[in-house]
């Protein structure tokens, strides 16, 4: 446990009583919804100990301390205490403070957020040794209260630490795979590094279900458009990150799966009635509930048929005190999404949001644009009476409990030497490895194109990410690996006439070419080169490495796969589908539209072929 000096005195305003209904509530935190949900094991009983630590900690704080329990931020660097000139001085800009250390003394925060961008996330030793310091900061507080560090571990499209940290397909691919155990055996070692490393909330699984082939934003981050298969993976791995010790986080409640907007950008509203809402997008949200969820995160959506106001969720009382806490009888974490998006700051300004929020049933508020204002709004919301203390209480109250169960409170640090004999290892790459190669799918082979022969010289062209072009680079070397001569030209992220020409000619020269996409459907550069490599007449195989929404952008290539994601170890199982070494497992976890025939399929959910 975190020790904090009992010496020091501190003016405090008033500290609300705490009734009876408020320990109840804390004390049944993640108990089974009033709505009826699947079985399965949920939060162990709080203790005499648990609500002991709850209730005298929250009364020896003050309300500046109670109110930074309720944010969560990033911070810029690799150390708790970065002196980088570069991160002090983006770190001040917005967090008025030159570190991490300094930002958890400041604002009294409990949690936060890691980001490659931010520089936290270079290597599994720094990564540790950053949440330790965080940590040390957190003890040498009056407060002592240990911080919640998190990320968004979800695995698949969207990854903060990535090799030498075991990588996993993400959610669409497991889906196509249909084992939930996999999906649990994904969340278990994931979480067990994650743990490892210091980071005690990843903020996964998704839960939305994905039914719209244009969203921008959810896509194969969903379980796909089945609500009882999501339900299914959701559920398991919830188990199995709260059982290594991480905090699973349901993302994003109310079900972000039907929108064709980015609330990055936009201010999505769904269309869908109470009725469809219920058949749709809640099942995943509540099975994860009956298995005692520890948090649960907002969504910056509008839904008329559940709050006529036109507010988003994220400030909606209808939907997450009335809907999620009443209805579903949930009482863990409320957490926002984060608070620079634009589709919760178009309506409200960014001093006005984190207290409807709270208003609204929110317990954590994620990375306000800038802490200070939003900290200063809720501190003055509590002392002009629009907020009561008592409101703080409840979700102080709820933060602390989730420290508790998830032994944060007794174990705030991590043994830095330890962590490579956990991170990455052969056993969990294994693992990986040997659940990625159930989950490509092959859609069609028309021409009879697979499986690929040595003998045949292979040209491996298209996508490729901006930032680090890997992806054809680690296809060619896993063909290459597997015994066929490989020529590799990426075109980019959004190949130019003249990288279409190279390819086209390059082509040519080929007997078989493999061209990868990248959610071609908005993107007319891969669909251009697409056209080039068909009417050169070599043997075509197309693989999206994202969406697999793409084929409908070019329905007659004769050779179509889907890995869901383009991360080396599933262009390793592409590669042995490719060869026929293994034969491709996974089935469509969505529909794909024939945009020839609108309401028709161009292939239907459960598509799949194998290379017999």
């Amino acid at each position: 446990m975190i020790v904090h000096p009992s010496s020091r005195s501190r003016t405090r305003l008033g500290v609300s009583a705490l009734s009876a209904a408020l320990l109840a509530g804390v004390a049944t935190a993640g108990a089974a919804p009033s709505m009826a949900a699947d079985s399965g094991p949920a939060v162990p009983p709080t203790s005499s100990a648990e609500t002991g630590w709850v209730m005298s900690t929250l009364h020896r704080m003050t309300l500046e301390e109670k109110v930074g329990q309720l944010f969560a931020t990033r911070v810029y660097g690799e150390t708790a205490d970065t002196t980088d000139p570069a991160m002090v001085s983006i770190n001040r800009s917005f967090l008025g403070v030159d570190n991490a250390a300094q930002a958890v003394a400041r604002y009294h925060l409990g949690g936060i957020i890691y980001f490659a961008y931010a520089g936290n996330t270079r290597s599994p030793q720094q990564v540790a040794e950053l949440s330790n310091g965080i940590q040390r900061a957190a003890g040498d507080e009056h407060l002592g209260v240990p911080v919640l560090v998190s990320t968004d571990q979800e695995q698949g499209a969207v990854v903060r630490l990535g090799p030498p940290a075991t990588q996993f397909p993400g959610n669409m691919a497991l889906a196509a795979g249909r084992s939930v155990a996999d999906a649990g055996t994904a969340a278990r070692i994931t979480g067990q590094e994650l743990r490892a490393v210091g980071i005690n909330q990843d903020l996964a699984p998704v839960s939305d279900v994905n039914i719209n082939p244009a969203n921008p934003v959810i896509g194969v981050r969903s379980f796909g458009e089945d609500p009882a298969l999501a339900a299914e993976m959701v559920a398991a791995q919830v188990t199995n990150y709260q059982e290594a010790g991480v905090a699973a986080t349901l993302k994003h409640f109310p079900g972000h799966g039907d929108t064709a907007v980015d609330s990055h950008s936009g201010l999505p509203v769904i269309s869908h009635s109470r009725e469809e809402w219920e058949r749709i997008d809640l099942p995943p949200f509540k099975a994860a509930i009956a298995r005692g969820v520890d948090a649960v995160m907002t969504a910056h959506i509008v839904v008329p048929a559940l709050d006529p106001s036109g507010d988003p969720a994220t400030l909606s009382r209808p939907i997450l005190t009335g809907l999620l806490r009443d209805e579903l009888g949930y009482d863990g974490v409320v957490i926002t999404d984060s608070l620079g998006m634009a589709g919760v700051r178009q309506k409200y300004g960014d001093d006005r949001v984190p207290v409807l929020a709270l208003k609204a049933g929110v317990d954590m508020l994620l990375n306000p644009p800038v802490m200070q204002v939003a900290y200063d709004a809720v501190l003055a919301a509590v002392r002009n009476g629009e907020l009561t203390e008592r409101r703080i209480d409840e979700s102080v109250a709820r933060v602390l409990r989730l420290k508790w169960h998830r032994g944060i409170v007794h174990s705030p640090y991590v043994d830095t030497a330890a962590v490579a004999g956990t991170v990455g290892t052969p056993d969990h790459l294994a693992a990986a490895q040997e659940i990625t190669d159930r989950t490509t799918t092959l859609l069609r082979d028309d021409a009879d194109t697979l499986p690929l022969v040595p003998q045949e010289r292979v040209l491996v062209t298209g996508w490729d990410d901006p930032a680090t072009p890997t992806t054809t680079a680690a296809l060619g070397r896993a063909l290459n690996d597997r015994g066929l001569a490989v020529d590799v030209l990426s075109t980019g992220e959004k190949p130019t006439q003249k990288r279409i020409d190279a390819a086209r000619a390059a082509a040519r020269a080929h007997p078989v070419t493999v061209v990868v996409t990248n959610r071609a459907t908005t993107d007319t550069g891969q669909q251009r080169l697409v056209r080039a490599l068909l009417a050169t007449g070599t043997r075509l195989v197309v693989v999206a490495v994202r969406d697999p929404y793409d084929v409908s952008s070019f329905p007659g290539v004769p050779t179509y796969l889907a890995t869901y994601v383009f991360n080396d170890v599933a262009m390793s199982s592409l590669a042995a589908v490719l060869t026929g070494a293994i034969q491709p497992g996974g089935r469509l976890p969505v529909t794909i539209p024939d945009p020839a025939h609108p309401g028709t399929a161009l292939f239907p959910f459960g598509a799949g072929l194998t290379t017999t």
